[in-house]
């Protein structure tokens, strides 16, 4: 009932011009079978600086550059409650899109629209922060 935590780091990639954020789709994910759409994120190594990380693991899955702004939310899923997953706010600075590492494509979306996108649980805090991003 107590142990060590697989950590999964999630962004909100949030594009200040279009008011949006960016989804990716999964497919045959190893750990959450129900999976599909879900934000940009990963596992960082414990060798890492976490924002390089982030900033480096964002370019590789979204083709895209951007400022880590702050942590939002922490939670863990009813799905795989081992899984805890800390999800920061990023926006975007430059780059070129386009579907990287594990992503088979991304797509910008209203923040209030993943619902209709995700097949896995969205806490109610993490709708609310979303609601205020539009």
């Amino acid at each position: 009932d107590r142990g060590v935590f697989l950590l999964n780091v999630l962004w909100i990639v949030y594009n200040p011009k279009t008011r949006q954020i960016l989804i990716g789709k999964r497919e045959n994910d190893p750990y959450l079978k129900e999976l599909s759409w879900t934000f940009p994120g990963g596992r960082p190594s414990y060798k890492e600086d976490l924002e390089f990380y982030l900033k480096h693991e964002i370019k590789i899955k979204t083709g895209l550059d951007v400022d880590v702004k702050k942590i939002i939310f922490a939670k863990t899923y009813p799905e795989k409650r081992e899984f805890l997953a800390i999800y920061y706010y990023c926006e975007v600075v430059g780059g070129m899109e386009k579907a990287g590492e594990k992503f088979a494509e991304i797509k910008w979306v209203k923040p209030t629209d993943v619902q209709k996108y995700f097949t896995t649980s969205l806490h109610s805090n993490l709708l609310e922060y979303l609601r205020s991003l539009e």
